[in-house]
């Protein structure tokens, strides 16, 4: 799809559905945030997210959704220069929602169609707000699917450090959560309980804390939590719930930082971008900021609402990604599972 020659594109209509939030977003210049749609799913009932019922929800919105995008930013779809697309890695029938209709969009207004990668949205999300955090730095990227450790050298110039081997923290949370009759998400539902924690934390395993690399496992104080909630009584279970949440999200937190900041310091790292859902955990946030106390290296986490599934952060990204003549033709597809490690220097 050829780019317009007269202008470069500066107007972009973003669009996201890897998971099951339908969510679309107008960016102007790759950081003028005119409209940020987020349509969130209840998966209460269901316990978390189920493929075929978020495809079907979005089918049902995102004609919604992007049109209350385009009303928010007071702009038609006349104006917009591009529109950019999630289409990996995510749910297979949920991306395929998101691209199909974003295919059509572009061929019917004729303008340039740009393919972006989640967690490369999710890297974008903080300087969306603040493009001017010094370089390089370590991202940690930390989400229900994924948690990955990058050193960023620049736009497009990524080295994978670490990242999860198993289940992601995010993951992690809501898995614990189930375990302890918690609502989903689990993330803020054991947060909320660990705040209330008036005793000591139960202590649980540090997993991968000396594993000689910076990867990531979360499944075995998943297990660790399961077992010990299995072996209280009834009454133990109430009076412990808080001082588990407490230590589960601790150790977490734990891991989370340590590795992050030992990448700080064999890098030089000048800062340190936290993105992603967990993002949005104030002991993550608290627990990073108080760390940088004592060095000279700047932390910097999206606004809550960027933390979390967004098409600003799309939209955003895509403006730069069209400056590098980045566009994608009508037979984009979706790719559901991505391998990151493959990845260095050229974009996700």
């Amino acid at each position: 799809m050829n780019m317009p020659s007269t202008k470069i594109p500066s107007l972009i209509l973003g669009i996201e559905t890897s998971c099951d939030d339908t969510c679309a977003a107008i960016v102007r210049n790759g950081h003028h945030v005119l409209s940020n749609i987020i349509a969130s799913q209840q998966n209460l009932a269901l316990g978390g997210v189920v493929p075929e019922v978020a495809a079907r929800d979005h089918l049902q919105k995102i004609s919604q959704v992007v049109m209350l995008a385009l009303s928010d930013a007071k702009v038609s779809f006349q104006e917009i220069d591009a529109i950019a697309v999630t289409n990996r890695p995510g749910l297979a029938s949920a991306l395929l929602v998101g691209v199909a209709f974003a295919k059509a969009l572009a061929f019917a207004l004729h303008i340039p169609l740009i393919g972006v990668h989640h967690i490369e949205g999710h890297i974008f999300a903080s300087r969306l707000e603040n493009p001017d955090i010094p370089l390089p730095y370590v991202c940690l990227t930390v989400s229900g699917g994924h948690t990955l450790l990058m050193l960023v050298q620049g736009h497009f110039q990524y080295q994978i450090l670490g990242q999860t081997t198993d289940d992601a923290a995010g993951e992690a949370f809501d898995k614990v959560a189930r375990t302890l009759g918690l609502t989903f998400p689990g993330g803020p539902a054991i947060a909320k309980l660990a705040a209330q924690n008036l005793h000591e934390p139960i202590v649980f395993p540090l997993p991968m804390m000396y594993s000689g690399d910076e990867n990531f496992s979360f499944s075995g104080i998943k297990t660790a939590v399961r077992y010990y909630w299995e072996s209280l009584s009834q009454e133990q279970k109430a009076c412990q719930l808080t001082a588990i949440a407490a230590g589960f999200q601790q150790s977490v937190v734990k891991v989370l930082v340590e590795k992050t900041w030992r990448m700080v310091q064999q890098y030089n790292a000048r800062a340190v971008v936290i993105t992603g859902g967990v993002a949005a955990n104030q002991e993550l946030r608290h627990q990073m900021l108080c760390k940088a106390q004592s060095s000279a290296v700047s932390v910097f986490f999206p606004s809550l609402p960027l933390c979390t599934d967004n098409a600003a952060m799309i939209a955003g990204l895509a403006f730069y990604k069209l400056q590098q003549t980045c566009c994608s033709d009508l037979n984009l597809g979706i790719q559901s599972n991505v391998v990151c490690k493959t990845i260095v220097k050229n974009g996700l």
